[in-house]
């Protein structure tokens, strides 16, 4: 099976977050099983370029990947070379699996794929939400998404990575199908616990910073707790707005609790496993790497009804599920504390319900049967 991945940016670009990693990760295994795949990518890394080879096939971690120079520096992307060569080569794939939309990356590669008559699989990957289309460029979404949004999308299969995003998509659009299928997420091995149980609560933000995140809210909730805690906050971020909140954490009077200690790669399990809680708070998250990622080295995690991964984490007894508010927020990190117990339990079986349930074999059998499904919806797909 030939599949061309399109994602506007693709590692090492890592500071856009999951979405970057997660691309990564689903075409390295699907080449691991068999699959022909090439990556379309742009040399986007922020507001700076990424210093690869431009437009020449790379090998990267075992995957063809293409990166084309962008002419805008911002979230639009633009990359005439990469429409181009899309144009010509389109045809030779089986399938083209586009990943995020508002960007013309997304929205030109899938204009061009559907004019060639090639299948389309697109992952919103969160910017199909209602929080994307209330944020940003309200306006010109809503119109390009009335004019011509939803005529695209409506002839698009949907690539959903948890159940609340799918219901959010049954509500936007009439795609010719919807899969639901868990993000691929690099599991590390087995890390032992590092952190043990005491009167203060150790806890951790492991994430892009971002206003979509909730850190604002995760503030004023330790601004009005009267338990001892340490906030560590890992991740990078604009600059401008990483200053607003550590002004905003000193008006709190609640900076010296805090500790800053910027992106982390592939010592985050480590980090991870130092801490009691992983809190997420977000306004709006499709999916959440970061928390199966917490989970598989034992970490439980406090997350807000918006992380797409709360009916799971709440179904399991992972963690807690708060509203995006301040006293909510505080209401369950008291719980917490008055109930310490419950994390040394998740710290035993979180990782080994989190090994099964995101095994390697078993989430590349349901892209596949995806893939399969929509180049061929009488086959019957045996894993």
């Amino acid at each position: 099976m030939n599949i061309l991945q399109i994602n506007a940016s693709y590692k090492p670009a890592y500071i856009y977050g999951g979405p970057t990693m997660s691309v990564s990760k689903l075409s390295e295994q699907l080449v691991k099983y068999g699959c022909n795949v090439e990556v379309f990518s742009t040399t986007a890394n922020g507001a700076a370029e990424l210093h690869v080879v431009k437009g020449r096939p790379q090998n990267i971690d075992g995957v063809s990947v293409r990166y084309f120079k962008r002419i805008t520096k911002d979230h639009s992307h633009l990359s005439p070379q990469l429409l181009i060569t899309l144009w010509k080569e389109v045809r030779k794939f089986d399938v083209v699996h586009i990943h995020a939309w508002w960007n013309l990356v997304s929205i030109f590669s899938c204009c061009i794929a559907l004019f060639r008559k090639v299948p389309v699989v697109l992952s919103p990957r969160g910017t199909l939400s209602s929080y994307s289309f209330a944020n940003r460029h309200i306006a010109i979404k809503r119109l390009f998404h009335a004019i011509a949004g939803r005529f695209l999308l409506n002839r698009c299969h949907f690539h959903t990575t948890s159940e609340r995003e799918q219901e959010s998509m049954e509500q936007l659009v009439k795609p010719k199908s919807i899969s639901t299928i868990y993000n691929a997420v690099d599991l590390p091995p087995y890390i032992p616990p590092a952190v043990q149980e005491n009167e203060m609560i150790k806890l951790l933000f492991l994430s892009r910073i971002d206003q979509k995140k909730g850190l604002e809210l995760l503030f004023g909730a330790l601004a009005a707790l009267s338990i001892p805690y340490q906030l560590t906050i890992a991740g990078a971020g604009e600059a401008r707005y990483i200053a607003m909140l550590k002004e905003l954490s000193r008006q709190y009077q609640i900076h010296k609790h805090i500790h800053w200690v910027g992106f982390k790669g592939n010592d985050k399990f480590e980090l991870i496993a130092q801490h009691h809680l992983l809190v997420l708070p977000s306004y709006d998250e499709n999916f959440g790497n970061v928390v199966i990622e917490s989970l598989c080295v034992g970490t439980a995690v406090l997350i807000s009804n918006a992380v797409g991964l709360a009916k799971y984490v709440a179904k399991n007894n992972l963690g807690w599920i708060c509203d995006t508010n301040i006293d909510s927020i505080k209401e369950r990190l008291h719980a917490i504390h008055r109930n310490p117990g419950l994390l040394t339990i998740i710290r035993e079986y979180a990782p080994i319900i989190i090994v099964n349930e995101f095994n390697e074999h078993k989430l590349i059998q349901q892209y596949l049967k995806m893939y399969q499904q929509i180049l061929n919806p009488t086959l019957q797909f045996r894993g």
